[in-house]
C-alpha cells in the first residue's frame, strides 16, 4: 500500500516541539490547522481543545521514535500499536478526480477520515502512515536527531540506513563539534599518570582517540538528509 507518505504527519507533529530548548509551536488553533498542510479537509473543524489533544499524541509519538532510535524495536511497535487501536481509520481506494492520459482515474490508497474531532483525524492518519513506513522499511528507519540539543524526529530514507541527523545543518554542526573536540584533545598536554613504561602514553592517549573521532566524523558527514 502507498500509505507510508502519511508518516510525514507524525514527524511534523513530533517536531512541533523542541523539548531540550523549551520550544513549542503547537500553541493555537492556527498551529493545529498548519500541521495538516495538504491533508487539511478536517483542519476546518479544529478547536482549542485539539491543541491539548494533539500535544498528548505528540508525546506518545515521540516515545515511538525514541524507542526505535534506541534500538528497542518491540517497545516502538507496542507503543505505536496502542495508538493505532485508540485512533483507528479505514483505508479506501480513491481517485480524487485525478485522471491519467487515457482519462482513467489514478487509483491509489487513501485513509478515510471518520473521527469525532480534528485531533483524532490527524492522529489516525499520522499513526497509520507511520505504521506502514515502519513495516515497509523497518523500525530502524525511525530516528531522533543525534546533534544536541536538537531532538527532532526523522525518517531515514538513505540507501545504507546510516542517517543519524534530521538535516544537513545538524549533521554539519555535529561534525564541526567533533572536529573541535578532537583538536582540543590533540593540543592538550599528555599526562604521565598510569604509564609506568613511559611508552604507551604518547602512542595511546591521543592517537587512537583522535583516530576514532576522525572515523566517526567521516562516517557521519554524509548522513544529514540520507
Amino acid at each position: 500500500m502507498e500509505l507510508n507518505y502519511y508518516s510525514d504527519l507524525a514527524v511534523r507533529l513530533v517536531n512541533s516541539e523542541q523539548p531540550e530548548r523549551g520550544e513549542d509551536t503547537l500553541t493555537s488553533v492556527t498551529a493545529v490547522r498548519d500541521l495538516f498542510g495538504a491533508f487539511g479537509s478536517m483542519a476546518r473543524r479544529a478547536t482549542e481543545a485539539d491543541v491539548n489533544r494533539l500535544r498528548a499524541v505528540r508525546t506518545r509519538l515521540r516515545a515511538v521514535f525514541a524507542a526505535a532510535s534506541e534500538g528497542d524495536e518491540v517497545r516502538a511497535v507496542h507503543l505505536l500499536n496502542a495508538l493505532l487501536m485508540e485512533f483507528p481509520t479505514s483505508p479506501q481506494i480513491s481517485g480524487h478526480g485525478d485522471l491519467d492520459a487515457d482519462g482513467r482515474p489514478r487509483w491509489h490508497m487513501h485513509l478515510a477520515e471518520q473521527p469525532a474531532n480534528a485531533a483524532a483525524a490527524y492522529a489516525a492518519t499520522a499513526c497509520m502512515g507511520l505504521a506502514f513506513h515502519l513495516t515497509d522499511l523497518g523500525v530502524d528507519r525511525l530516528g531522533i536527531c543525534q546533534a544536541a540539543p536538537c531532538r527532532n524526529a526523522y525518517l531515514d530514507t538513505s540507501t545504507n540506513r546510516s542517517r543519524r541527523y534530521c538535516s544537513d545543518r545538524c549533521a554539519t554542526r555535529a561534525n564541526v563539534a567533533a572536529y573541535r573536540a578532537r583538536k582540543r584533545r590533540e593540543s592538550s598536554p599528555e599526562s604521565p599518570v598510569g604509564d609506568p613504561e613511559g611508552d604507551s602514553g604518547g602512542r595511546g592517549r591521543s592517537g587512537p582517540v583522535s583516530g576514532r573521532s576522525a572515523d566517526s566524523t567521516q562516517r557521519s558527514s554524509g548522513t544529514g538528509e540520507g
